[in-house]
Formats: C-alpha cells, sequence, structure tokens
C-alpha cells in the first residue's frame, strides 16, 4: 500500500477535499496562554509552506479571536478547505460562563476578546453562528459545519438533531456547506447522533489514540457507514508528547496509572528506534473511517517537529508489539497501512 502524505487528499461529504494531516487553530485562540498575531500568522504560513490545506476553527477558540487570524491569513488565498462549528454563540451582552474558566480560576483563552459565550444549539441559533463565523472569517462560506461539543452544553442527542442539526444538514442539502457533523471530546454521544441523523463526518478529539480506543464501536460504526472521521488531541493534551510528571491528560493533570502506561509505551517506542510522538501521531490512520489528523502547535518549531514525527517511518515490528503486547484494543489495528 503507497504511504500516506501529510499533503494527500481525501474526499469528505459532498466532495470536500481535505488533507490527511489538518491545522486545528485553538493556540491561536490563545489557549491556556496568550499568542502574539505574528506568532499565530507565522505558524499558519509554516502550515501552509508544508502544503497542509485542511484548517479548523470555532468562535469558541479566543472568543473568536481564531477565526479572525485563521481569515486574516487566508484572505486571498484558494485550494484549502475550512471547518468551522456551532453551539456557542458570542456576545459582550452574555455574563462569562464557567465553562470559559480553567478549575483554578485561569481562562481558558488569553485572548484579546472582550466576548463572552452563550450555548445555543436551535436551529436559530445555528443560522446566526455560521453568519457571524463567515463575518469574522471574511469568507463567503465553510466547508465543514461541526456541532460543537453539546454535551458540555447541556444538550440532548434529540435537541441536537432537531435543532441545529436540522438547519446544517438543510444548508448543507442546499449545497452551501460540504460536510455537516459534529466535534466531541467522547465518542459516545457521536455515536448516537450518527444513528440518528445522515451526518457526514465527526471530530473526535482525545479518544482514539495510542492510549485509549475504547471509541473503537463508534469508529467502527463510521468506516462501515462511510462517514469519515477527523482525529484531533493524538497527545492526549501532551502526555504522549512527553509523558512527565506534572504532565496533562486530557487537559487535567494526568493520573499516575496513566502516566506509568505512557511511560511504558514510550520504553517500547524506544526499543524499536521511534519517538513516541511519531507513533501517537501516525495509530490513528491505522483505522479506516480516519480522513484526517488534526495537530496545533504555539510555535514554528513545535509544527516543524509534528511535521518531522509524521513523515517518520514506522516499522510493523512495533505496530506489532503494540497489539501482542496487550497495548492495543482488539481491533484498532484494522489496516495494513504502511509507515507514513
Amino acid at each position: 500500500m503507497t504511504p500516506i502524505r501529510a499533503t494527500d487528499l481525501t474526499t469528505v461529504g459532498n466532495g470536500v477535499q481535505i488533507t490527511r494531516l489538518g491545522f486545528g487553530a485553538a493556540t491561536q485562540g490563545g489557549l491556556f496562554q496568550a499568542i502574539s498575531e505574528l506568532e499565530a500568522q507565522a505558524v499558519f504560513q509554516t502550515a501552509w509552506d508544508a502544503g497542509l490545506r485542511y484548517f479548523d476553527t470555532a468562535p469558541w477558540y479566543g472568543f473568536g479571536s481564531s477565526e479572525q487570524r485563521l481569515g486574516a491569513f487566508l484572505h486571498g488565498k484558494s485550494g484549502y478547505a475550512l471547518s468551522s462549528k456551532v453551539g456557542r454563540l458570542l456576545g459582550s451582552e452574555y455574563l462569562p460562563h464557567p465553562t470559559q474558566f480553567q478549575p483554578s480560576g485561569a481562562p481558558a483563552f488569553d485572548t484579546p476578546s472582550k466576548l463572552n459565550v452563550h450555548y445555543d444549539y436551535s436551529y436559530d441559533g445555528a443560522m446566526r453562528s455560521l453568519e457571524d463565523s463567515l463575518r469574522r472569517l471574511n469568507v463567503s462560506r465553510i466547508d465543514l459545519a461541526l456541532i460543537h461539543d453539546p454535551d458540555t452544553g447541556g444538550a440532548s442527542v434529540a435537541a441536537v438533531v432537531n435543532g441545529c442539526g436540522r438547519a446544517l444538514l438543510e444548508l448543507r442539502d442546499q449545497g452551501v456547506i460540504g460536510a455537516v457533523g459534529a466535534g466531541m471530546n467522547q465518542w459516545q454521544m457521536p455515536l448516537e447522533l450518527a444513528r440518528a441523523a445522515p451526518f457526514d463526518v465527526f471530530l473526535l478529539a482525545g479518544r482514539y489514540t495510542l492510549l485509549e480506543q475504547a471509541s473503537l464501536p463508534f469508529m467502527d460504526h463510521c468506516a462501515a457507514n462511510g462517514i469519515s472521521v477527523i482525529v484531533g488531541g493524538v497527545y492526549n493534551s501532551g502526555l504522549l508528547a512527553n509523558p512527565h510528571a506534572g504532565a496533562h491528560y486530557n487537559y487535567v493533570p494526568v493520573p499516575a496509572t496513566l502516566l506509568t502506561r505512557a511511560l511504558a509505551l514510550q520504553d517500547l517506542c524506544q526499543q524499536h528506534g521511534v519517538p513516541l510522538r511519531a507513533a501517537a501521531l501516525q495509530f490513528p490512520f491505522r483505522h479506516p473511517a480516519v480522513a484526517s489528523v488534526l495537530i496545533a502547535a504555539r510555535t514554528t518549531v513545535q509544527l516543524e517537529d509534528n511535521l518531522r514525527m509524521f513523515a517518520t517511518p514506522i516499522p510493523d515490528e512495533l505496530w506489532s508489539a503494540l497489539r501482542h503486547g496487550g497495548w492495543l484494543e482488539a481491533d484498532a489495528i484494522t489496516s495494513s497501512l504502511e509507515a507514513v
């Protein structure tokens, strides 16, 4: 089988072509710490120069600043695919929502934006959210529209399908949007949504990784039904990038048992001459449902490292050792994909 390259294209939904490696722009909205306009634009440029042509953002990322910065970068360019999300409206008229803050009380996004977030998964809310995103991005359309974290916002599957889901599916059927779906940090609700409505794509963050594959029922359902999965959070918030005491796992301090597991995974990868980061980044492509993997970076150095990890050859012996050593769920490797 021909090795996958970062710049290879795959089709999602109604003809939307995205690169197998995409760029997630949450960090450019000041996730956890501020990032300057100059730094943000430099990272975007590095991703573009590397041939990445799929970019993902959301109103939530920096309360609009990620969309504004990405839109400014993409202005005048063509040949890219763009996704953003609905479910969170922004406005100065809203009071700060508790989810805008970390458990420590620090803001989730250190951003110059003065807007606050309001959760709205209604039909009208989706329409307004898209209009606001198009304005901030300074584009006439987006290619993929995703319902953002309805579990966090307290919306039920029925409310999502009959509200914002209905709006997005109508826009897709009218040709205004190329593909619609949802993005979450869990797999159970996406599986329910996939069964309840004809969605094209799901963004699954941190739930199909080298460290955990409990989401296989969802992944296999998508593969069997022609639904694309975009995988984010392949490092589980940094744990698989650099496992150490004090590392984060899925946005919180890592439990001791998971740190021990991550360190053991790192040792096994090193025995085969492979950085843990490379194995973590390439692993999701072993499943046929995966259309693209999102990477994120605060600096050009971090982005260039991710690109090197994606291009690092991985021997089949490592995948075999991971599977036979009990590190992977029994069916987690379902293709004979060669190392990228």
